[in-house]
């Protein structure tokens, strides 16, 4: 569920091309298809099928003593002709939301999701946090005749640890809308159980997907849309570069995407830059660290601010800070100032 990250230290070009084979067997390549014209046909295929399936709501209104509370979807036909679609949930456990496109400007999507539980928890996670969850993966394709409609492509039902900047963005959009769990129980065989976690599923445009850049074995077609179900445990605060500074605090525009904030512009956004301004001395030296132990409300200085708030193995209190400094004083903080 990895995505394709704007980042020169991946080399990775957006202007994919297809290979296929003419007439005379030579390979021809195909530019991938314009991303805003690919939107109506996606969100089409996505309405479509909200339209003609219907999930278990019945087993979650009136759960049987062996109930896993997984979402399983079913054509609405037969035997099941009376169940209620999808589609007719909208605005109540059926939601949407606008997101845009991380690759053309101007692009946006409606990713729709499926609520079936908030979660007990008390915190969502934030978008670039690091996150705990069993999911299935599924993709819905109507591109090639001769591949299923849909097919599971991935799935774990032991918990799996996700960096919501490494994976698909339509996955990382529908994620921060739940709870976490309640609370997490380890069992005598040393598994563990979620109490009252969030439950959902995402139905998700090719755009926001793997478009054409599918991972290599998978099976999944190009332009395919993709639908995960999940069960969300916890979340934790991410610092994907290791700066000191929680990622989400690197969002300088505070549009809630991670790709676009980069100070020195030299191609790795500033949640992925150990350097942010790109003065050959580390952000982490740039920021004073401080950690108040068993003091619920330290008196913090004025660019002072608490990152995290835990209890440690002790049962102690512990809240860490993060304040920022401006040595020369010129009003630009010391880690996004390169004359320092």
């Amino acid at each position: 569920m990895k995505k394709a990250k704007l980042l020169a230290l991946f080399t990775i070009t957006f202007l994919t091309f297809l290979s296929c084979r003419n007439d005379d067997g030579n390979i021809e390549f195909v530019p991938a298809r314009d991303r805003g014209e690919e939107v109506p046909a996606s969100t089409a295929i996505i309405e479509d099928y909200l339209q003609t399936h219907f999930y278990n709501y019945e087993e979650f209104a009136n759960p049987p003593a062996d109930f896993d509370y997984k979402i399983r979807f079913d054509t609405i036909a037969g035997d099941n002709s009376d169940k209620t679609p999808i589609m007719d949930m909208l605005g109540d456990q059926l939601q949407f939301k606008m997101v845009p496109d991380r690759v053309d400007e101007g692009v946006e999507y409606k990713l729709y999701y499926l609520k079936v539980a908030q979660g007990g928890g008390e915190t969502s996670p934030e978008f670039p946090d690091i996150t705990i969850a069993t999911f299935e993966g599924i993709w819905l394709n109507e591109e090639n005749a001769t591949q299923a409609y849909t097919n599971l492509f991935d799935s774990s039902v032991v918990p799996v640890t996700f960096d919501l900047t490494g994976v698909v963005n339509g996955f990382q959009d529908a994620m921060v809308e739940f709870n976490v769990a309640e609370s997490i129980v380890e069992n005598p065989d040393g598994t563990v159980e979620p109490i009252n976690p969030g439950i959902g599923a995402v139905f998700i445009p090719s755009g926001l997907g793997y478009y054409v850049s599918t991972p290599q074995g998978s099976g999944i077609p190009v332009y395919a849309q993709l639908i995960f179900t999940f069960h969300l445990y916890s979340s934790s605060q991410g610092d994907q570069d290791n700066d000191g500074i929680p990622s989400i605090f690197e969002d300088l525009n505070m549009n809630g995407l991670e790709e676009d904030d980069d100070t020195d512009s030299d191609g790795l956004p500033n949640f992925f830059d150990a350097d942010d301004d790109n003065d050959g001395r580390p952000t982490s030296g740039e920021i004073e660290v401080r950690e108040y132990i068993n003091e619920e409300n330290p008196t913090l200085l004025p660019n002072e601010f608490i990152v995290t708030t835990e209890t440690n193995d002790d049962g102690d209190l512990v809240i860490t800070t993060v304040e920022y400094i401006d040595a020369n004083n010129n009003g630009i903080w010391d880690h996004l100032d390169d004359e320092i």
